[in-house]
């Protein structure tokens, strides 16, 4: 068991003072069994552009894997290595592995995709290895992410394949987004 993710959130007192409004580990930690024991750490999420600055915590609220209509979500996710349920996952259990994060619709499961958990949505994500290595599955490539790397997804079909024998936290901030025309 990973410690959890500390989550320090600034604000301003009643004087307009710059202070903590919180600290402690961050309140909404999702798991996601058919992943291995995948977890799913938010940490903020925002619904409007530009944000409110002063807005209440929403991360309670989060219950898909892309963000509000126009909005965005910051969080942490910790892909266990596969290779302990990949062999199992079916185009069903791909399907129910992104329902279970309110989002069977991203799944792109089909009988010549590269990888069971290919996905796609419309948002634009910035990750940050931070810990461990990962495989960003793409249509036509495969790429190894270590720690300190950063990816830039932008609405591709996609997987993450963790082929190595450690876990991999990776930071991902998902912006809302639309195809230009």
């Amino acid at each position: 068991m990973h410690q959890p993710i500390r989550r320090i959130v600034t604000g301003h007192d009643d004087k307009g003072v710059a202070v903590v409004v919180e600290d402690r580990p961050a309140p909404n930690v999702r798991t996601v069994a058919l992943r291995g024991g995948l977890t799913m750490t938010e940490l903020w999420v925002s619904d409007s552009m530009p944000v409110a600055i002063d807005a209440p915590d929403a991360t309670a609220q989060v219950k898909t894997l892309q963000p509000p209509a126009d909005g965005n979500v910051f969080r942490v996710v910790r892909f266990p290595p596969e290779k302990t349920f990949i062999h199992n996952l079916t185009g069903d259990k791909a399907r129910a592995a992104f329902g279970a994060v309110g989002s069977a619709e991203a799944s792109q499961h089909s009988d010549n995709v590269r990888h069971p958990l290919m996905h796609k949505t419309k948002t634009v994500d910035y990750g940050i290895v931070l810990e461990g290595e990962i495989w960003l599955v793409l249509d036509d490539s495969e790429v190894l992410c270590r720690q300190g790397d950063v990816i830039i997804q932008r609405g591709t079909n996609h997987a993450w394949s963790n082929r190595s024998d450690e876990d991999c936290a990776v930071a991902f901030v998902l912006i809302d987004g639309e195809h230009s025309a």
